[in-house]
């Protein structure tokens, strides 16, 4: 399955050229719409999960698919099974036990750079990203609001201002590193044995040890606390949605700066109101004696007001009446969708014989 073509997209695109042909085209066969393809609305979230992330994109870039755990490049042969490097499971040297799946990318890493293929070391730049969800109100996505929310989450060390230590320390050279900032470790794997390069954990990669450390943060530059960010909606938002905050994320460790906050947008359910797409449904009872007597009929809006209709003539009640632009206001602020009403009979309980009778001389000037 080719994903760069699935999204129609070529192999040296960016994440935003990414994300804007996987919203552009998740948005057009979402099986909701009326081009909606189920399958192919798949087919476009699987490609996705796979290119805007990282490391399974290099992986993908790198083998044509992403492996699971337990699988490698060269055979995906398990504990049991046949081994490329000869002999049954263990047989070959290769010890389970030795393995964690979730190292496979810094196996590989140092299995190509060791046959001649420079290897990017990971950095971390920043803190990690977070996620959290949001409800709202129908009425608050049809007209667009701002929440106010606060999140727990790790912030910047106000005491050495996310440094870890003091401003007026002197620094000394890393002994568990040697002023390398990297530990080399061997490893041995399914594939040999090998050095992995990690990052110090003692100086966080910097080489060198202050000798004033943080007694706040205990020198990590960041301590738990919490936030809070004006979460701007807008109008037309849908169930699902996510909204990038930059910036409002886990603070990195030694000053590197905020991750990203994602904030999933969940809408409560309507007692009066069912959402599907843009258009609004609503149920409405009705007395049959109104309908033929020609009396309008009352339905509340989502904005609040009340609008009163006449049923047309000849109109089959079992079937739904579409009242244009009366529903959700459009994501992209154009126009809006449609208010769907589905009509429920009632009947009177008892006739007396008063209104039988009248009801029979209706029938019979009807036929």
């Amino acid at each position: 399955m080719d994903y760069y073509k699935i999204l129609g997209i070529n192999k040296s695109a960016s994440e935003s050229e990414i994300k804007k042909a996987y919203r552009q085209l998740a948005h057009k066969y979402h099986p909701d719409k009326n081009e909606g393809d189920d399958k192919k609305f798949k087919e476009i979230n699987e490609a996705y999960q796979i290119l805007s992330n990282k490391e399974k994109r290099a992986q993908y870039d790198r083998f044509g698919r992403v492996f699971s755990a337990g699988e490698n490049p060269f055979g995906g042969f398990s504990a049991g099974g046949a081994s490329p490097f000869g002999g049954q499971g263990s047989a070959s040297g290769w010890d389970p036990r030795m393995f964690d799946g979730s190292d496979l990318g810094d196996i590989f890493d140092v299995f190509f750079e060791g046959l001649g293929f420079k290897s990017k070391r990971r950095t971390y730049q920043r803190g990690s990203d977070i996620e959290m969800i949001q409800e709202i109100d129908l009425e608050d996505a049809f007209n667009g609001t701002e929440k106010n929310i606060k999140y727990k989450v790790a912030v910047r060390c106000q005491k050495c201002n996310g440094l870890g230590y003091d401003e007026k320390s002197k620094f000394n050279q890393c002994l568990n590193c040697n002023g390398q900032g990297e530990i080399k470790e061997m490893r041995n794997t399914f594939f040999g044995s090998f050095v992995q390069v990690r990052k110090c954990n003692k100086c966080f990669g910097n080489g060198q040890i202050p000798d004033k450390v943080c007694d706040n943060c205990r020198g990590i530059g960041k301590i738990n606390g919490e936030k809070r960010v004006n979460l701007k909606i807008l109008k037309g938002i849908g169930d699902g949605q996510i909204i990038k905050i930059k910036g409002a994320g886990e603070f990195g460790e030694r000053g590197v700066g905020e991750g990203d906050l994602y904030v999933r947008i969940r809408i409560k359910p309507h007692p009066v109101f069912e959402r599907r797409d843009n258009n609004l449904h609503i149920k409405k009872e009705i007395n049959i004696i109104d309908v033929l007597l020609g009396k309008k009929i009352e339905i509340p809006t989502i904005s609040g007001t009340k609008i009163k209709f006449e049923i047309p003539a000849g109109f089959d009640l079992k079937q739904d009446l579409i009242i244009h632009g009366y529903g959700m206001s459009s994501f992209n602020g154009f126009g809006r969708g449609n208010l769907i009403v589905e009509f429920k009979i009632r009947t009177p309980k008892k006739l007396s014989g008063k209104a039988k009778k009248i009801l029979e001389e209706l029938d019979e000037e009807m036929k």
